[in-house]
């Protein structure tokens, strides 16, 4: 990073760089994701080392994609300006792909708190699914282990992804970060077969706006399943229900409002989030690098920001009791050997919708 940031002083002293307003807009927004990239790698250490038993949960899976999203930012802007400042050729392709990267995990992981809303929200109507998923995977499992072995806790301990176990919605997400990672590929081989033609410069802005409709819609989406969220809890009167009701209305209001701003400014004419040369850069006036500021303050930088936040209390360790309870409990009479598992989680649930919000943490 350190050498990056010399080849740009290097590069302006050649006088072949971007403008010292341009420079200072584009190091500022890279300090911030790289603040916040640093702050969600260190939860993520925090919050890993109190729950190591537990696997990935949704809080680790946040901080993740959030701090691999920030960084994301981070690198391009540092390389954006190393490029330029020292003629690298052939930058656009690979400029483009370090800009699409982090939005797609930015938007991948809003994408997977709204699933996780839409599961709370429709948990009634996926018991019935979650009892035969939990009965199938205890079928699979049984005849590997032999009861009162150690090899299920080995296994866990070598494979951490076990204990994450993927819903359908989930399983949309992958597909959904899986199909737009596929086109940000092909349209960077587009814009490298094309070499700085009229024609390799229409294609990006098409993904731009084909992206920013789908964010548009993701913030619609939260705002909807939030207040609908917040409208069951609401009915429950506990200091819990308060707590989360506040961080759901938070999230389901901040959210569509820097979604909003970010895909308005994606969908303009005059855009400037695909201003990559130092022409295009040096030639933008004050108005284009305020909608550049907007669109990656206000559209990534808060709402990464506010989901940190949001997400910033630690879980509580696991009692050595907790954990035993969770074993498999064997009895043996005579010939007979009997095994009694504890009951799902899903089995324990509430058939009321409001207890069923409070007791699953939309957060």
């Amino acid at each position: 990073m350190l050498l990056l940031l010399e080849m740009v002083v290097f590069g302006l002293g050649e006088g072949h760089c971007f403008s010292p307003v341009v420079i200072g807009v584009d190091l500022s927004i890279a300090c911030v994701d790289c603040v916040i990239a640093l702050f969600a790698f260190c939860q993520l250490w925090r919050i890993h080392s109190r729950s190591q038993q537990l696997g990935w949960t949704r809080q680790k899976v946040f901080h993740f994609l959030t701090g691999c999203s920030n960084f994301g930012y981070c690198v391009y802007f540092i390389l954006t300006l190393a490029a330029t400042c020292n003629g690298w050729q052939f930058w656009s392709p690979y400029s483009f792909v370090l800009m699409a990267l982090p939005e797609i995990l930015f938007f991948t992981s809003f994408l997977l708190l709204l699933s996780f809303w839409i599961d709370l929200c429709h948990q009634a109507n996926d018991e019935d699914e979650d009892e035969e998923c939990s009965s199938r995977v205890s079928l699979l499992q049984s005849p590997l282990t032999k009861p009162g072995s150690s090899s299920s806790d080995g296994h866990g301990r070598c494979l951490p992804f076990h204990y994450f176990r993927v819903r359908s919605r989930q399983k949309i997400v992958v597909l959904a970060a899986c199909l737009i990672s596929a086109l940000m590929v092909v349209v960077a081989i587009l814009m490298g077969v094309g070499g700085g033609t009229a024609y390799s410069e229409l294609i990006p802005k098409i993904y731009v706006s084909l992206l920013a409709v789908v964010v548009l819609a993701l913030g619609a989406a939260l705002a909807y399943y939030g207040f609908l969220i917040c409208s069951r809890m609401r009915r429950v009167r506990s200091e819990s229900a308060s707590s989360e009701m506040w961080k759901v209305g938070g999230l389901s209001v901040v959210s569509p409002l820097c979604f909003t701003t970010s895909s308005v400014i994606a969908l303009l004419p005059d855009s400037p989030i695909l201003y990559h040369s130092q022409e295009q850069r040096n030639n933008s006036s004050a108005y284009l690098l305020v909608l550049l500021i907007l669109y990656y303050y206000i559209g990534s930088s808060v709402p990464s920001a506010f989901l940190l936040w949001v997400m910033r209390e630690l879980p509580q360790p696991i009692s050595p009791a907790l954990r035993e309870e969770r074993e498999t409990i064997v009895f043996i009479s005579g010939s007979s050997v009997s095994v009694h598992h504890p009951p799902p989680p899903q089995w324990t649930t509430s058939l009321s919708s409001q207890n069923q919000v409070v007791r699953a943490s939309p957060i």
